[in-house]
């Protein structure tokens, strides 16, 4: 099943003002930064005067998570580039040498008129940095955004590294204006994401449901992942947190956290709690994860898929802990501590509260899809034109 939305077609390709086809360089690190960008890399790739070039590591490439590059294979895009960037365990620090050091390579290679990358991780961050030491444009996918782990600090490092941002919302352009970049570089698109979600080629349920065999007419998702400034008392809080979904009876669809540091001790717990009411997946494809997130009963963990797509699709979502604390929390979202009683209680406010009215606040209610918006930046001559030699810009207190 062809999973792009139908809005990629040929009356948005307009052609850019300029004869030389222009050569991006983007890099994907997770399932969660795929399912986001693929929008706007199909995009690309359709385009008669841009060349798509596909970086694809981190996660993608862990067998503990399913090994997701095949996700991306699978849609044969013509420039795609493997690179495994970490053995299981290694530190951070080490994983971010090797990741610049092949994007340094490759980037010296194919020479991109522009770097793109997404949110937060560290294949972000080397991206951004290659791409600046090297002098080329930098474009950032959802910067300016607020969460309440060290995300923050290399979110806003990739921004200050960026000359081009595509941002979510108001609140965003308010706070990279506050950090001195300048504001006719920074466009408001929307998440990439809720076109997919708003997508008519979504397969049905019953599909999903067939795939991963799931028996469940009613369900919980959760997915939890390690916050890294409170990595030695993930053991506890992960311990106390499943425990939580064991008691609270429902059903469990549970996805692998994430690889930041803490996450052996996250799945070593959720390993545990395997059953017939507990199903875990160490990753679920980015549409087939929206079917089931649209019909869930509520979401459980600190994703920002609960902060985000739960409350576009009504559905009731309980956020835990501090990974996501600094996020606008919409009327459908419960928040609470890593005990396991509160847990538990927010678990069955949310199972009787049942469906909310979607909420498209985080998205600033444009009509436009992100794709269409885009498309304005990357089709506008003056985009390809911003300088590479940043200037901070002072506010005027």
């Amino acid at each position: 099943m062809r999973t792009r939305p139908s809005i990629l077609l040929s009356n948005f390709l307009m052609p850019i003002d300029s004869k030389i086809m222009k050569r991006i360089l983007c890099i994907t690190g997770t399932r969660a930064d795929f399912g986001k960008l693929k929008p706007l890399l199909a995009y690309i790739e359709n385009h008669p005067d841009l060349e798509l070039h596909l970086i694809v590591t981190g996660m993608h490439m862990m067998k503990t998570y399913g090994r997701t590059c095949k996700e991306v294979t699978r849609e044969n895009y013509q420039h795609t580039y493997l690179f495994s960037n970490q053995i299981q365990g290694e530190p951070m620090g080490a994983v971010l040498g090797n990741t610049i050091t092949f994007i340094s390579r490759l980037s010296d290679e194919i020479e991109p008129d522009m770097v793109m990358i997404h949110g937060d991780r560290l294949e972000a961050l080397a991206g951004a940095t290659v791409g600046a030491l090297s002098s080329r444009l930098v474009c950032h996918i959802e910067g300016g955004e607020l969460s309440g782990t060290v995300d923050d600090s290399i979110r806003h490092s990739i921004s200050k590294l960026s000359h081009i941002h595509l941002v979510a919302n108001e609140q965003a352009v308010t706070r990279l204006v506050q950090m001195g970049e300048k504001r006719k570089h920074i466009h408001i698109i929307g998440s990439p994401d809720l076109d997919v979600m708003a997508s008519s080629t979504l397969p049905s349920l019953e599909e999903v449901k067939e795939y991963y065999g799931l028996p469940y007419e009613n369900y919980g998702i959760s997915m939890f992942h390690p916050v890294t400034t409170e990595a030695h008392l993930m053991p506890q809080y992960a311990a106390q947190y499943f425990k939580a979904l064991e008691l609270s009876g429902q059903n469990i669809i549970s996805i692998y956290p994430n690889n930041d540091t803490g996450t052996e001790s996250i799945l070593q717990e959720l390993l545990k709690y395997q059953s017939d009411k507990f199903i875990a997946f160490p990753s679920i494809r980015f549409e087939y994860f929206l079917v089931l997130l649209k019909h869930a009963k509520f979401m459980v963990g600190n994703s920002s898929a609960g902060i985000r797509e739960a409350p576009l699709y009504g559905v009731p979502s309980i956020d835990v802990g501090t990974r996501q604390s600094n996020r606008h929390m919409g009327k459908s979202i419960i928040h609470t501590d890593y005990e396991t009683k509160n847990i538990f209680d927010a678990i069955q406010q949310a199972c009787s509260l049942g469906k909310f009215e979607a909420d498209d606040t985080f998205n600033g209610g444009d009509t436009r899809t992100s794709t269409e918006r885009f498309a304005e930046v990357i089709n506008n001559p003056e985009t390809w034109n911003v300088s590479a030699q940043k200037r901070f810009i002072d506010l005027n207190l």
